[in-house]
């Protein structure tokens, strides 16, 4: 009987983002559901203060799937502590991490593939506190406007602002996440989302599914605490625009140079058929719960498949 030893997979969570709560429920799932028959999963916890218990070094693990979300673990750090050490890992490099965090970054990268994003304005920290004409830097949007920290998700620190009391203090709390704060305009749109994954030739994308909001946005506590339903998945949809939909996310996939998985987010005005692309995330929430795992799922790659798939591009992106 010939017995096949099985991959050591470092699973990294945890980290000293507020998205630190976040990327433990994501990690215990991947740890659950990592056939035991091919892979000996290592949960390594990162603490609030960004102390690792062990040292990673090749021996430890074969491939690490860094399961973290937000600055830190999500915007290119990590991955180029994992460059350094020579370990495979799964997911997106250091440029396109870094590129897709920054919310002024990524809408430069989408700008410049002419890939549509909504009106938006940015400032720094700077600027805000030092000029007396707040209203100038934002005059170019409408109300209702998103400011948001530019460097930060899972919803977090974003504000829905309709006046200028309410954007003073959108901007404080945004500011308390992040030194750079963008401001976007607000639109009546439905909220859509498509999954990527693959490598850089030839990747793949989901069906579309579509957020359910319950109220103007969907925050952090509909995201994650609520049991109320959050997706529709696939989402209906005519198929010309389904079709725009995955191509996009595509396209914003190359734009930032993502490698093995992405989650494009979307804006869809049904009136004008406008589709804006929001944002895309290099880590998006990983539970079997999570959009992005669902919206794989109802394209036929089950949550278990989808874990082996990531791992299979780590070892290729490496030659491993």
């Amino acid at each position: 009987m010939i017995v096949t030893e099985r991959v050591r997979v470092a699973v990294l969570a945890g980290g000293p983002s507020a998205e630190h709560e976040v990327s433990l429920q994501s990690a215990q799932a991947v740890l659950d559901a990592l056939p035991r028959d091919l892979y000996e999963p290592v949960a390594v916890i990162i603490d609030r203060q960004g102390r690792w218990p062990v040292e990673l070094r090749r021996g430890l693990a074969d491939v690490v799937f860094p399961v973290l979300h937000g600055p830190f673990g999500e915007d290119g750090v990590v991955q180029g502590h994992l460059e350094t050490l020579g370990i495979p890992y799964v997911g997106c490099g250091v440029m396109a991490s870094a590129v897709a965090m920054n919310k002024v970054a990524m809408r430069r990268a989408f700008l410049a593939e002419d890939i549509p994003v909504t009106p938006h304005v940015w400032f720094t920290e700077h600027e805000w506190r030092t000029t007396t004409d707040h209203w100038g830097l934002v005059k170019s949007l409408d109300w209702p406007m998103y400011v948001k920290p530019a460097s930060m998700g899972s919803s977090i620190g974003i504000s829905r602002v309709t006046s200028m009391e309410e954007l003073r203090a959108g901007v404080d709390l945004a500011l308390a996440h992040d030194r750079v704060v963008i401001v976007e305009q607000g639109v009546t749109a439905r909220e859509i989302i498509c999954g990527v994954l693959g490598g850089y030739d030839a990747p793949d994308a989901s069906v579309p599914g579509e957020l359910i909001v319950p109220g103007d946005w969907l925050d952090y506590e509909a995201k994650y605490l609520s049991r109320a339903e959050i997706a529709a998945i696939p989402a209906v949809l005519p198929e010309r625009v389904a079709e725009d939909v995955r191509e996009l996310a595509l396209r914003a996939f190359r734009a930032i140079g993502g490698y093995g998985l992405s989650r494009a987010d979307f804006l869809y005005e049904e009136d004008t058929g406008r589709l804006f692309v929001l944002e895309i995330n290099t880590m998006p929430g990983f539970t079997s719960r999570s959009v992005y795992a669902r919206a794989w799922a109802a394209s036929g790659v089950p949550y278990p498949d989808l874990l082996r798939r990531l791992i299979d591009l780590a070892f290729a992106r490496s030659g491993s």
